[in-house]
């Protein structure tokens, strides 16, 4: 297997001068390849704690913890210069997030893959196929929030992108080749709209901690304080909720709910930090969670499609099998589940009626709208 090391066509950038010259570089270059790194698995607010480009002569790693990366939404929005991703949905929406980028004239190399009916396309194993490159797996939980980083850890961000782009020669040629690169640049514009959502704390989130719905009431009630104890010490600490305490742990305390100290420590699963430190706060919440109403499981906000909507929806899946099956692709590739119900509950009957289903892009009206009317159609006289 390959394994690259650090050498003079590999630049750390964490200064300005670097940085404008870094983008001087790229400029130059009709397409790049980019990916980043984030500490989600580290701090409650997660940030973008590296970004990758590279050119056929030279990899480039940004610090945006040292320098001001503002310029490179130029960068991101400009249409002649091609910007290939692996899988860019996570990318796009943290960049969104962290610093307002948007992005014009995508490649992502996940999607041509998906596109194109390959079996495995997760870039570990793409690279192991195709290149004979193997990454260290270790470094999926890494926390990039770190400096200095190792150089085991630049290897691993380097790999990222540094084959990205003569992966995208094999996939643009095999996409040419069977005719599927309009689709396939249909989905890499989908994928320049997504959004990041605001991360908003819902405390009746509780009922999603594995084993809630089993408790006693009471025990509940004492769930319900801890997790949203454990969510304020969090953000406190700007840690992850879940390296504060487990979701088993919190389960454990509700069940058990210690009185004293003594007790409390020997409830399995609790830090060091948590049994001496937060012990006094936790045997309170605890306490609380006692004395509180006792919550009842939230009835659903969404309801039931009718029958006929189901039918029509049921009619759409079976149809789409069939045209992924022939195409050799997942489903999804086809159409998503959103959009076949979105289908199903307007049941266009016209091409005019079908136009007006914002769920479905250009292509996809061009290419499967007078299929998808059918299907409708034959429904409707069931």
């Amino acid at each position: 297997m390959t394994r690259l090391t650090l050498d003079a066509d590999c630049v750390w950038v964490d200064t300005q001068p670097a940085l404008n010259e870094m983008l001087a570089h790229l400029c130059d270059s009709q397409v790049i390849a980019v990916d980043t790194e984030s500490d989600s698995l580290y701090v409650y607010h997660e940030k973008v704690c590296l970004i990758q480009f590279s050119i056929p002569d030279v990899d480039y790693l940004v610090d945006p913890l040292a320098v001001d990366v503002s310029r490179l939404g130029e960068l991101f929005v400009d249409e002649i210069c091609e910007k290939v991703f692996h899988a860019a949905q996570y990318d796009i929406v943290c960049l969104k997030r962290d610093y307002g980028f948007a992005f014009l004239n995508l490649f992502d190399s996940m999607l041509a893959a998906r596109v194109l009916g390959w079996k495995r396309y997760g870039l570990g194993t793409i690279l192991h196929d195709q290149f004979g490159v193997q990454l260290d797996k270790r470094m999926q939980r890494y926390n990039w929030g770190t400096r200095p980083l190792s150089k085991e850890a630049l290897n691993y961000a380097r790999l990222d992108t540094h084959f990205l782009l003569p992966l995208r020669e094999m996939q643009l040629a095999e996409l040419q080749a069977k005719g599927r690169l309009d689709e396939a640049q249909q989905a890499f514009q989908r994928q320049t709209r997504v959004e990041p959502t605001s991360k908003v704390f819902n405390p009746d989130d509780f009922w999603r901690v594995t084993g809630a719905r089993e408790l006693l009431p009471v025990e509940q009630a004492v769930l319900r304080r801890l997790f949203i104890f454990r969510d304020r010490y969090a953000r406190k600490l700007n840690r992850p909720p879940f390296k504060v305490m487990n979701d088993a742990t919190l389960v454990r305390l509700a069940q058990t709910r210690p009185a004293d100290q003594r007790s409390l420590s020997n409830v399995k699963g609790l830090s060091h930090h948590m049994r001496h430190r937060a012990a006094g706060k936790l045997l309170e919440v605890i306490a609380e969670g006692l004395d509180a109403p006792l919550p009842s499981y939230p009835r659903s906000q969404h309801r039931r499609p009718d029958d006929k909507t189901l039918a029509r929806y049921e009619a759409l899946r079976a149809w789409r099998k069939r045209m992924a099956e022939a195409r050799s692709v997942e489903p999804d590739v086809i159409l998503p589940n959103s959009t076949l119900m979105a289908l199903a509950k307007r049941a266009p009957g016209t091409a005019q009626a079908l136009a007006n289903v914002e769920a479905l892009d250009d292509w996809q009206r061009r290419t499967y709208g007078d299929e998808l009317l059918r299907v409708l159609k034959d429904q409707s006289w069931k």
